[in-house]
């Protein structure tokens, strides 16, 4: 199979990657820099803007699959930084595979979609999309992944949407970098009382379920056309999570703590000034990200386990090993 990943040089589009080049694929991918290591591999690398249609559309020729994990991420910054590369990028995907007669699309989504005010404890994919959205990032998220959805079948292109939650392990850049950035620094402040459930997803056990969706994505499959949720089997305890990634890479433990109603209403005033000022740097707190810290937010997998023949592999203490393992050769 020939696969395209954009954002493949990033952290779950390189595990994508490694995967599809374990099992014999060839792949390529598209992101905004060069990747030396995947070329090393024999990836053909392209260094391509989402919002670039041609380019998108050219990278797509030759194709059986893409994979679409590229995307803007963030709790701040403006609707338009968030929608070039996500909504323009996802109808320049779709436009491309289109073009191309690629059938098989897997887009990686995210639960924010579903997420509006309330906690969420064991969701399923009946959720719908929320009225409204605490971050343009969720929001975009949201407008692409209908416009995949409903794509699905039309010229040939089978489509599905996998929604891995919190992703963490060996090359993030994101969540556990700066988690232990803040917990160094004594920025690191428990929101609530610390007892939230959450859902996290181990990258390989998330790339794996990529794999799997793209497998059983073909015609007149139960695949085509949904969405999943892609995470651990069982929730855990959102501090005692943190508590345990910093303990695990020898980092302070979190000593301060702030009530839920306070940090939203924080993140409320920061946005506010922050939206005045038109400041595009991450506010010390903002209302999602309160909600995020002190709530429940937790899913289901059985309609991934039934549809795409998928369990998670790696358990959340092998991947704590394995995650300490990668953090002393960094």
């Amino acid at each position: 199979m020939k696969a395209l990943v954009t954002g493949g040089g990033g952290f779950l589009g390189h595990h994508i990657v490694k995967k599809l080049l374990e099992r014999g694929d060839e792949v390529r991918v598209i992101g905004r820099h060069d990747y030396p290591d995947l070329a090393s591999m024999g990836v053909e690398c392209l260094k391509v803007d989402l919002a670039d249609d041609e380019k998108v559309c050219a990278a797509c020729s030759g194709m059986d699959a893409v994979f679409h994990v590229a995307s803007k991420a963030g709790v701040w910054g403006s609707f338009e930084s968030y929608y070039k590369p996500n909504v323009l990028g996802a109808d320049n995907i779709l436009k491309g595979c289109r073009k191309n007669s690629v059938t098989k699309l897997i887009y990686t989504s995210t639960p924010s979609v579903v997420y509006g005010h309330d906690p969420i404890d064991g969701g399923d994919e009946s959720l719908p999309y929320p009225e409204s959205f605490l971050t343009n990032y969720a929001a975009t998220k949201a407008e692409a992944e209908r416009k995949i959805l409903n794509a699905n079948g039309g010229d040939g292109v089978f489509t599905c949407s996998l929604r891995p939650h919190l992703i963490w392990g060996p090359g993030d850049t994101n969540l556990i970098p700066r988690v232990v950035e803040r917990a160094k620094a004594g920025r690191l402040v428990q929101v609530g009382p610390g007892d939230n459930l959450i859902s996290v997803s181990y990258v390989e056990n998330v790339a794996d379920a990529h794999l799997a969706a793209c497998d059983r994505l073909a015609s007149g499959s139960p695949v085509c056309g949904q969405a999943y949720f892609i995470n651990e089997k069982e929730p855990v305890t959102c501090w005692e999570f943190i508590g345990k990634v910093l303990d695990t890479l020898d980092c302070p433990p979190v000593r301060k703590k702030i009530g839920k109603g306070t940090a939203y209403f924080l993140g409320a005033v920061f946005e506010t000034i922050y939206r005045i000022l038109g400041k595009d740097s991450d506010p010390l707190m903002t209302r999602f990200l309160a909600l995020q810290l002190a709530t429940s937010h937790w899913f289901r997998t059985d309609k991934a386990e039934r549809d795409l023949g998928w369990t998670p592999k790696v358990s959340t203490d092998e991947g704590m090993v394995r995650m300490k393992e990668a953090w002393a050769v960094r």
